[in-house]
């Protein structure tokens, strides 16, 4: 496994690399989640490559870029085992130069959810995201489900600037409680951790309120709601029902939906989501 820490670098070593190079873009701090990506990317294709960026430009002022978990030693030992190729660490400077003045902004779909909680994330997920594409130049790009709205945007960036790249969205990966794996978990004390547990339960109780006919959108929330709040370690900053395709929110579910939801319980705001066919 080759270790490359500057843009040069990974682009001539792109070139030794056999046959289609599927890349997993990471932010390091890896979990079985991050993993799963890996080995699907092994499955399909002759090489792989792992990026690990902590991306300034998707933080808020007040966000925890700075506090952001790290852990470069045993993400490499992980990214070996799983029989990673190339492991991508560009430096800040180098990603964004002193005068860099290059962004990928998107409307409406940005606008939305996270886009709305936090302004600019957005711009500099897609960003980071075009920006790595064009170093790597991979046939395919592996994100997870559990950032559903960040993977309806690298689509249609993906789409809209006519790039030469599919993008393979995998399950959502979690832990035996149903707790969806994420990075800034690690920020969870024993009984916040035991409360986060709430988001899953909540989302079971809308898969099953739709299994059973319902398509009131506002009464499948209330309910999730309702469950939510009975955590008091639980603050709810958003439930959202909407068209997964575009992230209207729907009133009556007539199309593939998207539930998701933040909700922050200790330091982190967790994010979670399920579709609804």
């Amino acid at each position: 496994m080759k270790v490359i820490e500057s843009i040069t670098g990974m682009k001539q070593a792109r070139w030794g690399l056999s046959g289609p190079v599927g890349l997993v873009p990471t932010m390091g701090y890896l979990h079985e989640g991050h993993i799963s990506l890996v080995r699907r990317a092994k499955k399909e294709n002759p090489s792989v490559v792992v990026s690990i960026f902590v991306n300034p430009t998707q933080f808020g002022p007040k966000e925890d870029f700075k506090k952001y978990p790290r852990d470069l030693p045993r993400d490499l030992a992980l990214l070996e085992q799983a029989g990673t190729d190339v492991v991508f660490i560009p430096p800040d400077a180098e990603m964004y130069p002193s005068d860099y003045n290059t962004w990928v902004d998107m409307e409406k779909i940005t606008g939305r959810l996270e886009g709305a909680a936090r302004p600019g994330h957005f711009r500099g997920v897609a960003t980071v995201c075009n920006k790595l594409f064009n170093i790597v130049e991979p046939a395919k790009a592996y994100f997870g489900q559990k950032d559903a709205q960040q993977v309806l945007v690298i689509q249609k960036m993906v789409k809209e600037l006519n790039m030469n790249l599919e993008i393979v969205v995998c399950p959502i990966i979690r832990e035996p409680d149903g707790l969806a794996m994420s990075s800034r978990n690690t920020y969870l004390k024993p009984d916040e951790r035991q409360a986060a547990t709430v988001l899953y339960r909540s989302l079971q109780l809308a898969q099953k309120l739709y299994d059973d006919g319902e398509r009131d959108a506002g009464k499948i929330r209330r309910q999730m709601t309702a469950l939510i709040q009975k955590e008091p370690l639980a603050h709810i900053e958003y439930i959202s029902i909407a068209d997964a395709a575009n992230l209207e929110e729907q009133d009556k579910i007539v199309t593939p939906a998207l539930v998701s939801m933040v909700v922050k319980i200790g330091l982190p705001r967790l994010l979670d989501n399920i579709i609804l066919k």
